[in-house]
């Protein structure tokens, strides 16, 4: 189970750590913090009072027809795989009860607390933290929130861990090589794994690093 702020979840740590659930099932969560117009995203073309509340949206331009009714935004074209293959869902027309009131930032936080509530203040605990508090055999490795800011959706009694993407990790060469092979006929993923391990050293090159920095009693810098 991962959650993840303006991005995605990441599958590894500087451990290599993949996240730990009491069985084989995977939640990803992925919190957009900016703005979305979801009847633009999944427009309704089928339903007449779109053309009539939202005439500059409803002349469609590319869109990407999904069961004869909505269609996909064009930029999204890369989904439509998932789609087809059954393995993409939309929510449509589906909000929080926040209402009338104009703090984006509370919105926010009411979406992460998972409560039916207008009142943002005192919030302390978010639903996946809850979530997990109800799972049997449960570790902090079973939640990981990737970025480096505190997300209120995690936050609570039960103790997860994070990971940030500026971090160094520090990759066996079996490490690097199953990540190689787990990503190997996915694109995005390959090449951003390539570059983020050849930032990295190996372990055992770290390891000599502090033992000769060790055994010199410090470090020194020549010109």
């Amino acid at each position: 189970m991962a959650a993840a702020g303006c991005g995605t979840a990441g599958l590894f740590t500087p451990r290599l750590t993949l996240a730990a659930a009491p069985g084989q099932a995977r939640l990803v969560v992925i919190i957009l913090r900016g703005a979305m117009d979801g009847l633009d995203v999944v427009q309704p073309l089928g339903d007449p009072a779109y053309r009539a509340l939202r005439p500059r949206l409803a002349a469609p331009q590319g869109v990407i027809d999904l069961d004869g009714h909505f269609a996909l935004h064009p930029a999204l074209a890369d989904l439509m795989p998932l789609w087809r293959a059954g393995e993409l869902g939309f929510v449509h027309a589906t909000s929080t009860p926040y209402r009338d009131r104009r703090s984006h930032f509370d919105g926010q936080d009411l979406l992460e607390a998972g409560l039916d509530s207008q009142d943002a203040s005192g919030l302390r605990d978010g639903w996946v933290n809850r979530l997990v508090a109800s799972l049997p055999g449960t570790a902090p490795q079973t939640v990981y929130t990737v970025g480096v800011e505190r997300m209120l959706l995690t936050a609570g009694a039960v103790p997860v861990s994070s990971w940030a993407p500026e971090q160094r990790l520090q990759l066996s060469g079996q490490q690097r090589r199953l990540i190689e092979a787990i990503y190997h006929d996915d694109p995005l993923f390959r090449d951003s794994a390539a570059v983020t391990a050849a930032r990295s050293p190996p372990v055992a090159a770290q390891t000599s690093a502090r033992s000769a920095t060790s055994a010199g009693g410090g470090s020194s810098a020549t010109k």
